[in-house]
């Protein structure tokens, strides 16, 4: 069995916190012989708990956010005789009611407004978007107290109708895949050339709080990326390190990530 020292080593120091909680997740499941539903996951906490559960113990797993193709899910966690069927993960999609002929909702005001009501952004799903049409998955053992709150979204006022899962709509995003050479792996080098800036720029967007690696604020430019991260710069969209493909002759980085389009 691996030692906690050795765990840690594979995973970067911020994620100390969460690798802990996972096997304690793990540990309370085992003895306990009682499964555990956590709050919904990014996919970079989604990947460490697979890894430190693994696929073949006595304690499974699975995943799973409300419907096909959505990025956050809750894992539910469980004993190896017992089977997850999908009312085990408890969750909610609600549709945002508002006047679609005269105002627009963005993304980041339903989450703004969703936080605002003083709850962890476990608690929500994928917010999903389509033609004017505003949907988001919850946990349910909130629904009861977001139903109550939320009665307008920026300048909108808003009805939140609870519907079945099944409506969710269809979460397909566009990616390209691009290849780029860069002069070092730091994340304000990294985000210049993906997202065509300049390095002042980039340190800038670092330095205003607008950049995350994956669904984690970063504020240290010369943060290493690695293969697998996830970038996003808030108005510029996201993109996702696919590989690194060592060295040019000029010691330049190679590097092959996919950008949303």
């Amino acid at each position: 069995m691996f030692s906690i020292m050795n765990i840690y080593q594979h995973f970067r120091p911020e994620e100390r916190e969460y690798i802990d909680q996972v096997l304690h997740w793990k540990n309370y499941v085992e003895t306990q012989h009682t499964p555990k539903l956590t709050d919904f996951l990014d996919p970079r906490e989604q990947h460490i708990l697979k890894m430190l559960i693994g696929e073949n113990g006595e304690v499974r797993y699975q995943l799973f956010g409300g419907s096909q193709d959505v990025e956050r899910k809750r894992a539910y966690i469980f004993p190896e005789y017992l089977t997850a069927k999908e009312n085990d993960f408890q969750i909610c999609l609600f549709e945002i009611d508002y006047p679609t002929k005269f105002v627009t909702i963005e993304h980041r005001q339903v989450l703004g407004t969703l936080m605002s009501l003083g709850l962890r952004r476990g608690k929500f799903g994928d917010i999903l978007k389509k033609d004017g049409q505003i949907q988001f998955f919850s946990a349910k053992e909130i629904s009861d107290y977001i139903k109550s709150n939320v009665e307008s979204i920026g300048r909108a006022g808003v009805k939140l109708v609870e519907t079945n899962i099944a409506n969710a709509i269809a979460a397909k995003e566009l990616w390209e895949e691009q290849d780029l050479t860069v002069s070092s792996l730091r994340l304000d080098t990294v985000i210049s050339g993906i997202y065509q800036v300049s390095r002042q720029k980039s340190l800038l967007f670092i330095q205003q709080g607008l950049v995350k690696v994956n669904w984690t604020l970063i504020e240290n430019p010369s943060f290493i990326c690695e293969a697998g991260d996830m970038i996003s710069v808030r108005g510029f969209g996201r993109a996702k390190m696919i590989g690194i493909d060592g060295k040019t002759k000029k010691e330049k980085w190679r590097i092959n990530f996919e950008k949303q389009k």
